[in-house]
Protein backbone atom coordinates (compact mmCIF):
# COMPACT_ATOMS: atom_id res chain seq x y z
CA UNK A 1 0.00 0.00 0.00
CA UNK A 2 1.11 3.49 -0.81
CA UNK A 3 1.29 6.44 1.47
CA UNK A 4 -1.17 9.31 1.27
CA UNK A 5 -0.10 12.04 -1.11
CA UNK A 6 -1.23 14.75 1.30
CA UNK A 7 1.27 15.94 3.84
CA UNK A 8 0.38 17.32 7.25
CA UNK A 9 1.06 20.88 6.03
CA UNK A 10 -1.39 20.57 3.11
CA UNK A 11 -4.12 19.26 5.43
CA UNK A 12 -3.47 22.09 7.87
CA UNK A 13 -3.67 24.76 5.14
CA UNK A 14 -6.91 23.26 3.77
CA UNK A 15 -8.54 23.14 7.22
CA UNK A 16 -7.57 26.77 7.94
CA UNK A 17 -9.08 27.91 4.61
CA UNK A 18 -12.29 26.00 5.36
CA UNK A 19 -12.49 27.49 8.85
CA UNK A 20 -11.96 31.02 7.48
CA UNK A 21 -14.67 30.49 4.84
CA UNK A 22 -17.17 29.34 7.49
CA UNK A 23 -16.42 32.35 9.72
CA UNK A 24 -16.91 34.68 6.77
CA UNK A 25 -20.27 33.06 6.00
CA UNK A 26 -21.35 33.46 9.66
CA UNK A 27 -20.47 37.18 9.62
CA UNK A 28 -22.39 37.63 6.37
CA UNK A 29 -25.51 35.98 7.84
CA UNK A 30 -25.21 38.08 11.03
CA UNK A 31 -25.06 41.31 8.98
CA UNK A 32 -28.17 40.27 7.05
CA UNK A 33 -30.04 39.60 10.32
CA UNK A 34 -29.09 43.03 11.66
CA UNK A 35 -30.21 44.73 8.44
CA UNK A 36 -33.59 42.99 8.61
CA UNK A 37 -34.13 43.99 12.25
CA UNK A 38 -33.21 47.67 11.82
CA UNK A 39 -35.87 49.93 10.41
CA UNK A 40 -36.19 53.59 9.59
CA UNK A 41 -37.71 54.27 13.02
CA UNK A 42 -34.55 52.99 14.70
CA UNK A 43 -32.40 55.38 12.69
CA UNK A 44 -34.37 58.58 13.39
CA UNK A 45 -33.00 60.98 16.00
CA UNK A 46 -34.90 63.89 17.51
CA UNK A 47 -33.74 67.16 19.05
CA UNK A 48 -35.26 68.07 22.42
CA UNK A 49 -35.95 71.59 23.78
CA UNK A 50 -32.34 71.83 25.07
CA UNK A 51 -30.78 70.98 21.71
CA UNK A 52 -29.75 67.45 22.72
CA UNK A 53 -30.20 64.40 20.45
CA UNK A 54 -32.74 61.92 21.83
CA UNK A 55 -34.37 58.74 20.49
CA UNK A 56 -37.98 59.62 21.38
CA UNK A 57 -39.98 62.52 19.87
CA UNK A 58 -40.05 65.77 21.88
CA UNK A 59 -42.98 66.61 24.16
CA UNK A 60 -45.30 69.04 22.33
CA UNK A 61 -46.33 70.70 25.61
CA UNK A 62 -42.79 72.07 26.07
CA UNK A 63 -42.85 73.77 22.66
CA UNK A 64 -42.12 77.52 22.76
CA UNK A 65 -43.58 80.11 20.40
CA UNK A 66 -41.00 82.44 18.87
CA UNK A 67 -41.92 85.47 16.80
CA UNK A 68 -40.01 85.99 13.57
CA UNK A 69 -39.49 89.67 14.45
CA UNK A 70 -37.59 88.70 17.62
CA UNK A 71 -34.95 86.72 15.71
CA UNK A 72 -31.94 88.90 14.86
CA UNK A 73 -29.81 87.74 11.95
CA UNK A 74 -26.16 88.74 11.74
CA UNK A 75 -23.88 90.45 14.20
CA UNK A 76 -24.90 93.83 15.64
CA UNK A 77 -22.58 96.74 14.91
CA UNK A 78 -20.53 98.07 17.80
CA UNK A 79 -21.32 101.60 16.68
CA UNK A 80 -25.01 100.84 17.28
CA UNK A 81 -24.26 100.32 20.99
CA UNK A 82 -24.46 103.68 22.75
CA UNK A 83 -22.08 102.76 25.58
CA UNK A 84 -19.19 101.41 23.49
CA UNK A 85 -15.83 102.73 24.69
CA UNK A 86 -13.09 102.62 22.01
CA UNK A 87 -10.32 102.74 24.65
CA UNK A 88 -9.42 99.20 25.69
CA UNK A 89 -7.27 97.82 28.49
CA UNK A 90 -4.80 95.00 28.12
CA UNK A 91 -1.56 93.39 29.21
CA UNK A 92 1.57 93.29 27.06
CA UNK A 93 2.05 89.56 26.51
CA UNK A 94 5.14 89.85 24.28
CA UNK A 95 7.36 92.72 23.17
CA UNK A 96 10.62 92.62 21.21
CA UNK A 97 12.61 95.83 21.77
CA UNK A 98 15.12 95.15 18.99
CA UNK A 99 12.44 94.66 16.32
CA UNK A 100 9.98 97.16 17.80
CA UNK A 101 6.78 95.12 17.88
CA UNK A 102 4.77 92.95 20.21
CA UNK A 103 1.31 91.78 21.23
CA UNK A 104 -1.22 93.00 23.77
CA UNK A 105 -3.75 90.58 25.27
CA UNK A 106 -7.12 92.32 25.71
CA UNK A 107 -8.49 91.96 29.26
CA UNK A 108 -12.14 91.61 28.18
CA UNK A 109 -12.01 89.53 25.00
CA UNK A 110 -8.67 87.75 25.67
CA UNK A 111 -7.66 88.42 22.03
CA UNK A 112 -4.10 89.22 21.03
CA UNK A 113 -3.65 92.55 19.25
CA UNK A 114 -0.50 93.52 17.34
CA UNK A 115 1.33 96.63 18.52
CA UNK A 116 4.22 98.51 16.89
CA UNK A 117 6.63 100.84 18.70
CA UNK A 118 5.54 103.73 16.42
CA UNK A 119 2.01 103.55 17.88
CA UNK A 120 3.18 103.97 21.50
CA UNK A 121 2.40 107.48 22.84
CA UNK A 122 3.56 107.30 26.46
CA UNK A 123 6.03 105.07 28.25
CA UNK A 124 8.20 102.19 27.23
CA UNK A 125 6.53 98.83 26.65
CA UNK A 126 7.72 95.78 28.52
CA UNK A 127 6.11 92.39 29.04
CA UNK A 128 3.32 92.23 31.67
CA UNK A 129 2.74 96.02 31.56
CA UNK A 130 -0.87 97.16 31.86
CA UNK A 131 -1.75 99.47 28.95
CA UNK A 132 -4.68 101.32 27.41
CA UNK A 133 -5.07 101.42 23.65
CA UNK A 134 -7.47 101.72 20.75
CA UNK A 135 -7.92 99.13 18.01
CA UNK A 136 -7.79 99.92 14.30
CA UNK A 137 -7.76 97.55 11.37
CA UNK A 138 -4.23 97.23 10.02
CA UNK A 139 -2.94 95.56 6.86
CA UNK A 140 -2.85 92.10 8.43
CA UNK A 141 -5.51 92.40 11.12
CA UNK A 142 -6.32 94.40 14.24
CA UNK A 143 -3.57 96.76 15.39
CA UNK A 144 -3.25 98.67 18.66
CA UNK A 145 -2.83 102.44 18.25
CA UNK A 146 -2.46 105.28 20.77
CA UNK A 147 -0.94 102.93 23.33
CA UNK A 148 -0.30 104.36 26.81
CA UNK A 149 0.93 102.80 30.04
CA UNK A 150 -1.98 102.49 32.49
CA UNK A 151 -1.28 103.76 35.97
Amino acid sequence: MGRSQESFHKKDVRSKKEKKRKEKEKKKLARKDVEKKSSLDDMIAYVDENGMLVSEPPDPTKKKKIKAEDVMLGVPNREADGDYDPVRKGVVSFFNDSKGFGFIKDMETKESVFVHVNNVIEGELKENNLVTYEVEQGLKGPTAVRVKLFK
